[in-house]
């Protein structure tokens, strides 16, 4: 089985410990995460984030503080690649759960029969029914709290909702986990990435990240993160405080963790191949 791979920020200990729990239920023995902590982060937060480390029998291959330049994962991801064995390697944020058609060795397998060097994914993003960005209670799940599934990356954020979630372990992978320069996924055999990012506080974390980008305090590659998290405000904002889960284009609907949709492989086909980065000059959400 891969080595899973992972930078972890300030998530609430809860959501680290689901994710723990789902790995090692899609069958992850070995974890190596480190952890990096921007300054605003309590200490007791990074304490009960390690101890949930600790409960789960994982050591942390490091711990760091301080600015999250947009740099900062790509260098400690990279960091940990080397650490790691060779062979596959698994990537996924702690927001990120991901779901296969078929047992993650078979996955592997097929792709060693097939020569293929990275297998791709496609966000699909999760939201609670009322569209409201809530707190969710760990006793009734994941699935309980944010029911819906859509297309809000790229349809509202013109963010690429591409994923590399295995790859060899000397592929090099570009900032994200979005891309492996040289190398295309099979798009006929892409898995699902259940991206629980919009959750309570997300909206207070995307403004210290934009005035932290915008002063020069974080040092970013590119505007898109200020932008995406632009278009998100003022989508809320006209929605008073919530995501729109009626508009047809994100075509949210009820989906599982223990289930994929049946539809999802030529649903993902046609999103992956059609993608293309945003331009200043196309249509923005809401005109």
């Amino acid at each position: 089985m891969p080595t899973l791979i992972a930078v972890v920020g300030p998530v609430e200990p809860p959501l680290l410990t689901a994710w723990i729990g789902h790995y090692r239920w899609l069958g992850i023995e070995r974890f190596l995460l480190a952890f990096h902590f921007p300054e605003h982060v309590p200490n007791q937060v990074r304490r009960e984030l390690q101890a949930v480390c600790r409960q789960a029998g994982i050591v942390p291959a490091g711990t760091s503080s301080g600015p999250w330049h947009e740099h900062t994962n790509t260098r400690i991801r990279d960091a940990l690649r080397h650490q790691a064995t060779p062979g596959w390697h698994l990537f996924a944020d702690v927001d990120e759960f991901q779901q296969y058609p078929t047992p993650l060795g078979d996955v592997i397998a097929q792709a060693d029969r097939k020569r293929r060097l990275v297998v791709g994914d496609l966000l699909l993003d999760r939201v609670s029914a009322s569209g409201r960005l809530t707190d969710w209670n760990q006793r009734g799940g994941l699935d309980l709290a944010y029911p819906l599934g859509g297309h809000l990356t790229h349809r509202l954020l013109h963010g690429d909702p591409r994923k590399i979630l295995l790859a060899r372990h000397d592929i090099p992978l570009s900032s994200g986990n979005h891309r492996a320069p040289g190398h295309r996924p099979d798009a006929d055999r892409l898995c699902l990435v259940h991206h629980f990012k919009w959750r309570a506080g997300v909206l207070d974390d995307l403004r210290r990240r934009v005035h932290h980008f915008s002063t020069g305090l974080w040092r970013e590659q590119s505007p898109a993160v200020r932008e995406e998290a632009g278009r998100l405000r003022a989508h809320v904002g006209r929605h008073q405080g919530r995501v729109n889960v009626a508009d047809p284009r994100f075509a949210f609907r009820r989906v599982s963790l223990d289930q994929m949709p049946h539809s999802w492989p030529a649903e993902a086909r046609g999103i992956y191949t059609a993608w293309r980065p945003h331009t200043s000059s196309g249509r923005q959400e809401g005109q």
